[in-house]
């Protein structure tokens, strides 16, 4: 069984599971799901703060940030991945494999390499407005 859990507040995990029975395989996926929980930066509480791709063996997705109204525009087993995230505005593009597992995997991959405009700055001893140039500094403080 595959499992994907999250707070819709920015924190999702996945986890497989295998038994003889079931109730017992999807109860082992959400406990390695639970365990295994990323916190991802949203922008405004609804969508990622920049484009993304992820990888994982012969799955590869693109994840672009998405403006207000857009919804989840994505296929399959990332739209959990999107759902239980927290995320509504998004679009989603799967490329390679269509296994679930590896699509789950790469959405997963992708996000977790997800970084707010703040953490790139401070990372880089900057301050936010520094990142963007001056054209955008009052565009860029609404976002912080």
């Amino acid at each position: 069984a595959l499992v994907v859990v999250g707070d819709q507040k920015g924190r999702v995990g996945f986890g497989a599971g295998k038994a003889k029975e079931v109730p017992e395989a999807i109860r082992k996926a959400t406990e390695r799901a639970k365990r295994g929980m990323i916190r991802v930066p949203m922008k405004e509480g609804r969508t990622l703060h920049h484009d993304i791709e992820g990888r994982f063996g012969a799955g590869h997705v693109v994840l672009r940030a998405a403006p207000p109204g857009t919804g989840i525009i994505a296929g399959g087993p990332m739209r959990a991945v999107f759902e239980t995230l927290g995320i509504g505005d998004v679009v989603a593009k799967s490329l390679g494999s269509r296994n679930p597992h590896n699509m789950v995997k790469a959405t997963v991959a992708a996000l977790s390499q997800c970084a707010s405009p703040r953490s790139v700055a401070s990372r880089r001893g900057k301050k936010v407005a520094d990142l963007f140039g001056p054209k955008r500094e009052k565009e860029v403080q609404a976002d912080v």
